[in-house]
């Protein structure tokens, strides 16, 4: 009975984390967006220049700053006040945030299923099981030599970070014409994999 409420409320945790983050990338609320995106661009432009270890420990002294400014503030406080608030970080140190057995089984489910499903797929490519998708991820991998001469990993976290704040809005303003190129695009793709299984032995999928 308890695993199942335990199952129910991580669901609904889940499905709350899910519109939350989507109202983030769709900008619903500007502040709360900006703040996020703000502060994602500068932790990853402060990468660029620092490392990690110096990077997260000026966060921490930053942090500790703010945190021991606030705890000595209100403690002066209510000494000149004379008041007994107690502690003025009490609630969230009464917090619960201890994660239960069947939730840790449940990560580590979810996680077990997606390792599995990419050492299956990652064998099927690399010992070519389909002759098209085997030379579609080699095309692929030989892209990224390029990409990865261009671009190092933070920049292109940085890139992914900035299009995950601008390209859900961009499609939700122009959908109907991103859509028509986009079926255009797919369409002439296809017409170029068919004429590619065409004329090599053995690459026509099962299927057909």
């Amino acid at each position: 009975m308890q695993a199942s409420a335990d199952s129910t409320k991580m669901d609904c945790l889940w499905s709350n984390w899910k519109c939350q983050a989507i109202d983030l990338l769709y900008w619903r609320d500007i502040k709360q967006t900006g703040i996020v995106f703000g502060s994602l661009l500068l932790l990853l432009f402060s990468l660029t220049q620092f490392s990690v270890v110096s990077v997260v420990a000026y966060l921490a002294l930053a942090g500790l700053s703010a945190t021991i400014s606030f705890r000595i503030y209100k403690s002066v406080l209510q000494a000149v006040q004379k008041t007994d608030e107690g502690h003025p970080f009490k609630a969230y140190l009464e917090m619960e945030m201890n994660l239960s057995q069947d939730q840790i089984q449940k990560y580590t489910d979810c996680l077990q299923l997606y390792v599995n499903s990419t050492v299956k797929e990652l064998r099927r490519l690399f010992l070519v099981q389909d002759l098209v998708d085997s030379l579609k991820f080699a095309v692929l991998m030989w892209l990224l030599t390029y990409v990865g001469a261009l671009f190092n990993g933070l920049t292109l976290l940085i890139m992914a970070v900035v299009s995950m704040f601008t390209l859900p809005v961009v499609y939700d303003k122009y959908q109907a014409q991103i859509d028509q190129y986009l079926g255009l695009v797919r369409t002439h793709i296809n017409t170029v994999v068919a004429k590619i299984q065409a004329k090599i032995p053995g690459a026509k999928r099962k299927a057909e």
